[in-house]
């Protein structure tokens, strides 16, 4: 009789995700700032014992140019071990990667050989925008029950944005998850809390918005995102939006709490129009037996900081004002904390929250930066670019970064030219370090999107505390 055995990459908790062995590479998706060019993905060696440490192992080439390869994931993780939708028998085998600009979808087989990625299927827009009506795909989580995928809008660069469904094995697409979307029409990031069957959802632009760099004047009027929505999660129906206030432009990153009995979350915002600030929100029940309403509230703030017309993009002259601009956050598993990439000055942020309601500042470095361009140990020149995507290895111990946002964006922001480049923290016992000796530059490639080998902080999502 054949016996099942759930992927040993699985976990029923953070906790027991968080004793699992180090990750041993990383998997990095890296787009090509010349759009007649083709992007790439790329394997990198992070075990410290090894000859290759620090260094890409393989790179996988995409057939086409123009993809934009985004925010990828696998088509399973521990979510499989939910009770109300087991999966036991998936394998976390293989990535799911996005086009954001060309709407394809590739997928990377990591078996047999989890060092040499093959790809296995391309997914054609024609097919995406056919199945589910969306297109410009963004974000890929595996649930319980399929491959979640978001978009950001319609073949015709304008909205609604959504969510569409694929299957994990098949990798056929579902169609359109949203049986009632109520007032929900931009989108950006998605999660959930299983325990309490509800998605949150946030808000960036429709394509048209966003394509061609940020738009002073919709800007200016207040048109990006400034909201997040909160949905019943089996019905796929929409039951709140939350409102930030209408100086709040482009909510982003969703991290909410690992053990699935909490009932709170982290938004980062980009900016606001009052000040040019960053912010972090927090969005949570008002009580905890599953009968409260959802709110959300503002914890962290961080000023933009003066500097020189001179020293400033055109978009920022007039403000006479570095934006921290912050663009991803990352919460380490045992939900204790929370990593900020500010990526208009530079600094990487963590902050401990223990208390979600009352974050405390535990340690900031600087990295590049739009005036600062603050150096590495490693390199003795200024770097281009900022903290950017984060990724949090699951012990909790170290914290990868890379410095590439959206092409458009990268141009707009660092008109001089992105270098890619990816740096690492060693974070133990609430202390950050920058690792002085691993720094990789890429020449013609941006990074962008960071995987770790059987999962990491932001892959996976747990039934059980």
């Amino acid at each position: 009789m054949t016996q099942w055995r759930p992927d040993q990459s699985f976990y029923p908790s953070p906790k027991m995700a968080m004793e699992s062995e180090p990750e041993r590479f990383a998997y990095v998706a890296m787009m090509n700032p010349d759009p007649q060019k083709n992007d790439a993905f790329a394997v990198v060696d992070l075990d410290p014992s090894s000859n290759s440490y620090g260094h890409v192992v393989n790179q996988i080439d995409m057939p086409n140019p123009g993809d934009e390869l985004h925010h990828f994931g696998w088509n399973a993780c521990s979510s499989c071990l939910c009770p109300h939708s087991p999966h036991p028998h998936m394998e976390r085998r293989y990535l799911i990667v996005p086009g954001l600009r060309s709407s394809r979808i590739h997928v990377l087989d990591t078996r047999p050989n989890p060092k040499s990625p093959q790809l296995v299927k391309v997914i054609e827009a024609e097919e995406v925008v056919k199945r589910s009506g969306y297109s410009r795909p963004h974000t890929s989580h595996c649930g319980p029950d399929g491959v979640y995928m978001n978009a950001l809008g319609a073949s015709d660069g304008t909205g609604p944005g959504g969510i569409f469904v694929m299957d994990p094995e098949t990798f056929e697409i579902k169609g359109r998850w949203e049986a009632d979307r109520g007032p929900q029409y931009l989108a950006y990031d998605f999660w959930w809390h299983l325990g309490h069957d509800t998605m949150i959802t946030s808000e960036w632009g429709t394509p048209e918005m966003v394509e061609n760099g940020i738009n002073p004047e919709l800007l200016l009027a207040g048109k990006y995102g400034n909201a997040v929505h909160v949905w019943d999660l089996n019905k796929r129906t929409h039951l709140q939006k939350l409102e930030l206030g209408p100086e709040q432009q482009m909510v982003l990153e969703l991290r909410p709490a690992h053990d699935p009995a909490r009932s709170y979350g982290f938004a980062g915002v980009v900016t606001s129009l009052k000040d040019l600030s960053a912010s972090i929100w927090l969005w949570y029940r008002e009580n905890n037996n599953g009968k409260g309403q959802w709110k959300i509230k503002k914890i962290i703030e961080i000023a933009a900081e003066r500097a020189s017309a001179e020293d400033l993009p055109p978009l920022l002259k007039g403000f006479g004002a570095v934006p921290p601009f912050i663009t991803d956050i990352n919460l380490s598993l045992d939900d204790r904390y929370l990593y900020v990439s500010c990526w208009g000055t530079g600094d990487f942020r963590q902050y401990d929250v223990s208390d979600p309601f009352a974050p405390k500042l535990t340690g900031c470095v600087r990295l590049g930066g739009i005036v600062s361009r603050s150096k590495h140990p490693k390199l003795n020149r200024p770097l281009s670019g900022g903290p950017q995507m984060v990724e949090v290895s699951r012990d909790c111990k170290r914290v990868y970064v890379t410095n590439s946002l959206y092409r458009t964006w990268d141009e707009q922001i660092y008109p001089d030219g992105i270098r890619g480049w990816m740096a690492k923290f060693d974070v133990p016992n609430g202390s950050m370090y920058l690792d002085d000796k691993f720094l990789m530059q890429f020449d013609e490639l941006r990074p962008h999107q960071v995987r770790l080998d059987g999962g990491d902080a932001s892959s996976d999502s747990y039934c059980f505390s």
